[in-house]
């Protein structure tokens, strides 16, 4: 890809994410997702980093400005009314100041926080303003720590499939049996409005988790409750990857800030979870599988988030393994990374986290990859993920067989990944 090649499709992502700015906030995309999302504006944020600094920390700060008072940063602040998403405020019922959902999502803010002060220009600006962020930031994976993994193992758990970020992956099917899907309220979906339902989760599945948002609802959201209470608990070793490295992170520029109890405190966190992760790994696979929290077995279920925890610093022969692992994958499909194994009778080519391409897994992946040392494979889905945004534009998501776009279309953080994977950010390795 030439200079004024690079120079136009980095035109047209920064276009996105300026098209879906709602001033101190982004919308996924206009329409289907019209609210902002967690983990959507942190990376959104590595974005905004490239061409607006003061935009990129404004997106961190306004999803931290609605923190609950316990440390969780919800999925979803609902800046304002629009009925076209459900389930709405009036769902969640969470009575914040400002209408929020009850749960979480993947805790990507101190990877994206560190990073985004690295490239900064103004150092002093940006080391006040990640100085107050990093004590949020803290506080969220405190919380995490202890309302999602009460008996202290280093490992966390997610409550609701919608926390891992990956809705409906095959991970979930066998331990969400166990969630009830009948009498809960009557309701409208609006997302089969806005996309093809072929491409989204099952009426089956969407029953079951609004099961469980009634449920949590009835116990007022209540943390101390949740994690004890919930029919759902899964330790997903994609999300718990991705918050071992956001504490590893969090202590590194916390110790360059000088705020030195907490770069000890998330340095201690990381170096546990690291150890606990190793309880996830499946040698019969070559990768990490979920766990079952309530039946204590690993769940057989090959999917992308086992192959996340190349984000954080897993031992030299998990991370070749698992470069060979995506190296077998890329093989089986045309473009990579599937978010489930092709060779699986479960996988789904379209139906989004059972089997569909994301470039934010993919650079996640990618980043993990030159860290290890694995150059090569992580070209390959850097020039991969290009590929697709030619072929089928700024898609949420991509059939990693044909490169066919699924889901929204001018997709914020496929044009922020789009722009990461431009400026070389997933080809550097990362510090120390």
């Amino acid at each position: 890809m030439n200079r004024e090649h690079r120079a136009r499709l980095a035109s047209q992502a920064a276009q996105i994410l300026r098209e879906n700015d709602r001033g101190a906030y982004t919308v996924p995309t206009k329409g289907l997702y019209p609210f902002q999302w967690n983990w959507d504006s942190c990376l959104t944020a590595l974005g905004f980093a490239s061409f607006d600094e003061d935009r990129a920390w404004r997106e961190m700060e306004t999803l931290f400005a609605h923190q609950w008072p316990d440390g969780m940063v919800p999925h979803i602040v609902f800046h304002q009314e629009d009925e076209g998403y459900f389930p709405g405020p009036e769902v969640w019922q969470t009575e914040r100041p400002v209408p929020t959902s009850g749960i979480t999502q993947p805790p990507v803010a101190g990877f994206a926080a560190r990073r985004i002060h690295e490239r900064s220009a103004d150092k002093a600006e940006s080391a006040r303003r990640a100085a107050a962020l990093v004590k949020k930031i803290d506080r969220w994976h405190a919380f995490l720590y202890t309302a999602r993994d009460p008996r202290r193992e280093g490992l966390v758990a997610i409550i609701h499939p919608w926390e891992s970020g990956r809705d409906n992956a095959v991970d979930w099917d066998e331990p969400f049996r166990r969630v009830p899907h009948e009498g809960i309220a009557p309701y409208r979906r609006r997302d089969v409005e806005h996309a093809d339902p072929a491409h989204r989760p099952t009426k089956e599945q969407y029953d079951r988790y609004l099961w469980l948002l009634e449920h949590f609802r009835h116990h007022g959201w209540d943390n101390e409750l949740l994690h004890d209470v919930s029919p759902f608990r899964v330790v997903d070793p994609g999300f718990n990857a991705i918050l071992i490295r956001s504490c590893a992170d969090l202590a590194a520029l916390a110790e360059e800030l000088g705020m030195d109890a907490i770069a000890r405190a998330n340095r201690a966190r990381a170096e546990k979870g690291l150890k606990a992760l190793e309880r996830l790994w499946s040698e019969a696979h070559g990768q990490y599988l979920c766990l079952d929290r309530t039946t204590d077995a690993l769940i057989d279920s090959p999917s992308v988030g086992g192959l996340i925890p190349l984000l954080a610093a897993i031992p030299e022969v998990r991370a070749r393994a698992l470069g060979s692992r995506i190296e077998a994958l890329g093989a089986r499909c045309r473009f990579v990374v599937p978010s489930h194994d092709p060779a699986d009778p479960r996988f789904d080519a379209k139906r989004y986290w059972r089997g569909p391409a994301w470039l934010i897994v993919n650079y996640l992946i990618a980043d993990g990859l030159v860290a290890a040392g694995m150059d090569r494979v992580a070209e390959a889905i850097r020039a991969s993920s290009l590929e697709l945004i030619e072929k089928g534009g700024f898609a949420e998501y991509y059939d990693p067989m044909t490169g066919e776009p699924c889901g929204g279309n001018r997709f914020t953080w496929t044009a922020a990944m789009v722009l990461e994977f431009l400026n070389g950010a997933a080809r550097q390795p990362a510090p120390a």
